[in-house]
Parts: C-alpha cells; structure tokens; sequence
C-alpha cells in the first residue's frame, strides 16, 4: 500500500512600493496596494479559483477518497479579505468537506526563527488562531517558511505542541534512505518528519511544460507508474509545491489542469492506494529511523540552504538591521508600526534581493517588483530608514535604545541614506 499526500503552499507577499529616500519623515505608507490587488486578483483567476474548483470537483467525485493539505501564509489570508474574498470563501468551502487540512506556519511567512526565537513562537500562535477563526481547525503539523528545517527548529516546534513537521528529502541529507518513509528528528522524541519528494514533485511544478524535458509531455497514466514504484519501497509519496503551480508556474493551456483532474481516477485503480492529509500520514504511521539534519535545508534553488535569502551583503545588512528594531517597537506599544515591521519580515523582500543569476535564479525574478535586487535593497533601506523616524517621532528614550541596539550591532542607520555603500560585487 502506499498513499499520496498532496501538500500545497499558499503565499503572496504585500509588495513594497519603491520607496524613495526623499519620503523619508515625510510618507510611511510603504506597501503598493495596487501592485498587490493586481497580482493577487490576476492569481485568483487563474490559479486559486479554477484549482479550488478543482479540488472540490475531485473530492466529491471520489467521495471523500480525495485528499489535500495546504498551509496559506497569514499575509495571503488578509489579502484574500481585501483584494479576493471570493478565495477565501472557496477555501472555507474545501475545510467544510473534511477531505482538507491546514497547517500551521509563521503569520508573516518570515525568517524570524533564524533572528528572533521570540518573534517565531509570536507569528507562529498568531497563525494557529487566525487559522483557528476561518477554518474550523487547529493544525497539528507546522510547515516553516520555505521548508527550512534542522534539528533544533524540530525541537523548538515540539515543545510548542505540534505533533508533525515538514521538510526537503534532499538528497544530501538523505543519502541512502528514501523520502517516502516517515522519520523522527534526532533532536526529538514525540513529533513525526515528513519529507518531501523533490523529484516527483518537481517532475510536477518545474518541468511538467519544459518541452525540452525527455518526460514531455507528463501524462497521469505515465506519473502513476512512477508513484506505484513506490509500493513495497515506502509508505507515501510526498508531492509537496506551490499552489501557483496549478494555472500560474504552468499555465492553464499547458495542460497542467486536466493532467491533476485525471491524475486520481489513475492512482486510485490499485485497491492499495490511497490518498491522505499530512496528519493522516503521522497518525497512521511509525517513524522507521531518526534523521539527522544539523545545517538549515530549505526547498530553494538547487542548494537547499539559505542562500536564496541571505546568501550576500544586502540580504544580511537588511535582515539584521530590521531585527535590531523588534524589541524597541514593541516596547514602544505602537500596533501600526508593529504591524508595518511585521509585514517586512516577509522572507519575499529578502528573496528579491538575490543577485544568483545562474543555474535557477530565474525563479527570483517571478512575481518580483523590482529591476534589480539593488532596487529591492535599496527601496527597503529607506523604509527601515522611516522607521527610525518613526521611533524618533514616538519616544525620544526609544530612539535612544534604537541607536544603541544598531551601533552594538555594528550597524550605523545612518549609512541607509546612502545605499549604494553596500552595492558590492559579492
């Protein structure tokens, strides 16, 4: 026997506008709410609705048999509400079938476990009630942003209650073992691993329209045998990606629709098959072995590390200077600047200042607002720039503890003004 556990991520960023240093003092209202609307409505067409529809249509034709998980990041919630609320009433519409879970994730889709243990524990709880309010459900299994994963985040995710985790089934730390089994982290004692398989997974969401591809094209019937390998070799085959993948990554006129609308009628012909929600995995199954995973592993580009997001001077100067403000603005009892500095924890404005243009870098240019990742640096100095500001504007003794925080961090705000100091070759 062996079971698919289909796991779709859920996330739109709000985008900065481009954020001029002359506003600085002068406009703190940093986000493109046009840019926003737009490309969260132009997805809802062409992907959230028609695959929701989908996924419903397949639920119901399989009576129940058919079975998704889905983590939808907090920023995409409330962007459903303001700019798509049509999403959000057709996810309502999948929780209420019982063939759907929803796991949980850090609110703001951010970094913070990586600068703040605080900030993590905060935005995860916030996630977990907002998920809670909308959809009937407390999650079980966590998924961090972008599948980054290592022992001590296992840890720290267990001893908030969760009772599953989610991760790559990179080769490199694999080795041997195959991702179709569940494992325990070796840090832990109660919560399940889960790993994804990357090669399926990504035969799906990377090169199902690659004409190029010695697959092309990828029919059910063809995919299905390369599921059924699994059985006697693993007890589920873990086909986690992007939701954008269904109408978006790959285009409606790909195909890419009606090859998910056939794919379960091909897997369930095996009496043995089945379809399961990731906590249907962990309550059915025992770990075979722990699993040592003691660097960072993400799902990003094709070193399955953090490079994607702080792999140069920009990416690690604008982290860490935003992280020096967390605990002066939320001592300074101020919920819009908190929620402004929230939202710039996104890990997407991190993303857009990746400067690998080889090999997959193609990728940081999707859904991306910017030219350049020095415009992206650049456009998010100045608004971390109006913070201080801000601060300033809020309590002098603040803005004291501000100064201080950056200067013991060896970062001088000032510098921000002229941004062009940090663009480097790297």
């Amino acid at each position: 026997m062996v079971s698919l556990c289909f796991y779709f991520q859920v996330h739109q960023p709000f985008r900065l506008r481009k954020y001029s240093v002359f506003e600085i003092g002068k406009n703190s209202d940093y986000f493109d709410h046009s840019k926003n609307r737009e490309v969260m409505q132009k997805v809802a067409k062409k992907c959230y609705l028609p695959a929701n529809k989908l996924m419903m249509d397949l639920i119901k034709q399989h009576k129940g048999n058919f079975k998704i998980s889905y983590s939808i990041s907090g920023v995409a919630l409330d962007q459903f509400k303001k700019y798509a609320p049509e999403v959000l009433l057709s996810f309502k519409e999948l929780a209420d079938t019982g063939c759907v879970e929803f796991l949980a994730e850090t609110y703001y889709h951010s970094l913070s476990y990586l600068f703040s243990k605080d900030e993590f524990k905060q935005q995860v709880m916030q996630h977990t009630k907002k998920i809670k309010a909308l959809f009937g459900q407390t999650p079980r299994v966590f998924r961090n942003t972008e599948l980054i994963f290592n022992n001590e985040l296992a840890k720290f995710v267990e001893d908030l209650g969760y009772e599953g985790i989610l991760a790559e089934g990179a080769d490199h730390i694999l080795g041997w073992r195959s991702p179709n089994f569940v494992y325990r982290p070796v840090s832990c004692s109660k919560i399940k691993l889960l790993l994804k398989n990357y090669k399926l997974s990504d035969d799906v969401a990377f090169r199902f329209s690659n004409k190029g591809w010695n697959e092309h094209p990828l029919t059910a019937e063809k995919f299905n045998k390369w599921l059924s390998a699994a059985n006697g070799n693993g007890v589920s085959v873990n086909l986690f990606m992007d939701y954008e993948t269904f109408g978006e990554h790959q285009w409606e006129d790909t195909g890419i629709f009606q090859f998910l609308r056939a794919l379960p009628n091909e897997f369930l012909k095996h009496p043995d098959n089945n379809f399961k929600t990731v906590s249907e995995v962990i309550d059915n199954n025992e770990p075979v072995s722990d699993l040592d995973i003691h660097n960072f592993v993400s799902w990003a580009d094709i070193e399955r590390d953090l490079s994607a997001w702080l792999g140069n001077k920009l990416q690690n100067s604008a982290s860490s200077e935003l992280y020096a403000f967390e605990q002066v603005i939320k001592n300074g009892n101020d919920p819009q600047l908190l929620e402004d500095w929230r939202k710039l924890t996104t890990s997407d404005h991190f993303y857009y200042m990746c400067i690998k243009w080889f090999n997959d870098g193609d990728v940081h240019k999707y859904f991306n607002p910017y030219d350049t990742p020095y415009d992206g640096f650049i456009t998010f100095m100045n608004v971390l720039n109006d913070f201080v500001y801000r601060v300033n504007q809020t309590s002098v003794n603040q803005a004291d503890v501000l100064a201080q925080t950056c200067t013991n961090q060896g970062q001088v705000m000032t510098h921000i003004e002229n941004p062009s100091s940090l663009i480097k070759p790297i």
